[in-house]
């Protein structure tokens, strides 16, 4: 069994919607980054590679890459469970918990969860996501942006 933590945060843009575990969900901002700014996969991406001894996010999909502009972080997900594959790996269980004080997220996160459980390869039983607000402290707090924290179990 291997253990892995990763973090990722994103500020807010003008938008009309932002994506999260792979759902887009309408909101007044969007995330701001170099692919489609899901803090949630980018957290958890980095969760599973720092498990698997891989490195992290930024060193297999860099943002000075075209080949990554706005692309869909499903797919990055994809390549990720796709490399631990090739090192002998699968998920066994994940966890993540997204900071953001807007929008509200738990309508969404059974979604989220039926979506990334299917690209992890997993039962959605063995993701976990929830949410939290910081209840105005921080970056998170005062809307600048979203953060979220995962970790990720890997078993060989």
């Amino acid at each position: 069994m291997r253990i892995g933590q990763g973090y990722d945060a994103h500020r807010f843009g003008s938008g009309d919607h932002l994506t999260l575990g792979g759902v887009r969900i309408e909101h007044m901002r969007r995330l701001v980054a170099h692919s489609d700014g899901d803090v949630l996969i980018h957290a958890l991406c980095d969760a599973l590679l720092g498990a698997a001894g891989l490195g992290d996010i930024g060193q297999h999909f860099p943002d000075s890459s075209a080949e990554f502009e706005g692309i869909d972080s499903r797919i990055l997900l994809r390549r990720v469970v796709a490399l631990l594959g090739e090192a002998g790996l699968k998920v066994h269980n994940a966890d993540v918990t997204v900071v953001a004080q807007q929008p509200k997220l738990a309508p969404h996160i059974p979604v989220m969860r039926e979506r990334l459980a299917t690209d992890l390869g997993i039962d959605p039983g063995c993701l976990n996501v929830k949410a939290t607000t910081t209840e105005g402290m921080g970056f998170a707090g005062r809307g600048e942006g979203i953060a979220c924290y995962a970790v990720a179990l890997l078993e060989e």
